[in-house]
């Protein structure tokens, strides 16, 4: 079963500095129907302007996943953590029994990233955070893990019964996934178009999928696109 949830259908905020469309209710949209997948609560596509960026602000039991799809955007957080992210580049942050930090884009060039919260396995964990650069060639062509609960293959840890791939597809191109019984998985396509297991997608649409066992991506132009499989 799949069922798509198209682009169209986010919700929609534009602030001037940032413009964010958000897949799953957030912030003042809200839709009963689009509250979340399994442990995955929010995916917003944030694009946000030159020498701007969001203030230092808190966060508690979360685990926050960002993804960085073009430009630079920069983190500081209570934990003394600070990193410059890229494209290719990942951060994991948990927020656990309490952080503040701020996000900054203090580049000339806007900044287009996913913002990505997971709901982690149990409340009070300590804070935490991490960053990993994930080279193009390792997920061109193919599904490349980024995110585990065991720091698997060099991913990014989450305290979550949740795995994360990342690939990039030339037009033409194609992949392919097996899901395990009892598994679901959420597609989120970041950018191009292509279809999975015949349905064809574009950017900024997700899908949610549950008892199928294969899943094939292909690409009809070139297509990014985010993969979790959850419990």
């Amino acid at each position: 079963m799949m069922i798509v949830r198209n682009s169209e259908a986010r919700g929609h905020a534009n602030h001037g500095w940032l413009d964010s469309h958000h897949t799953f209710s957030f912030g003042d949209y809200f839709d009963p129907s689009a509250m979340g997948f399994r442990a995955l609560r929010v995916i917003n596509e944030d694009r946000v302007a030159a020498r701007s960026g969001f203030g230092t602000h808190p966060h508690r039991d979360m685990e926050i996943i960002t993804y960085v799809l073009d430009g630079q955007l920069e983190h500081r957080d209570s934990l003394g953590s600070v990193g410059v992210l890229r494209a290719g580049e990942m951060q994991r942050m948990t927020a656990g029994t309490g952080v503040r930090h701020s996000e900054m884009n203090n580049s000339d060039e806007e900044v287009h990233f996913l913002q990505i919260w997971i709901l982690p396995e149990r409340k009070g964990l300590t804070p935490g955070y991490e960053q990993k650069e994930f080279p193009l060639a390792e997920r061109q062509g193919k599904f490349r893990l980024v995110v585990s609960p065991e720091g698997q293959d060099g991913s990014l840890k989450v305290h979550q019964d949740l795995r994360l791939y990342s690939t990039v597809l030339g037009q033409g191109e194609k992949t392919e996934y097996t899901l395990a019984p009892g598994r679901h998985a959420w597609l989120q396509v970041a950018r191009g178009a292509g279809t999975l297991n015949g349905v064809a997608l574009k950017a900024g649409d997700g899908v949610a999928v549950s008892e199928e066992s294969r899943l094939e991506l292909s690409a009809t132009e070139p297509l990014e696109a985010l993969l979790f499989d959850l419990g």
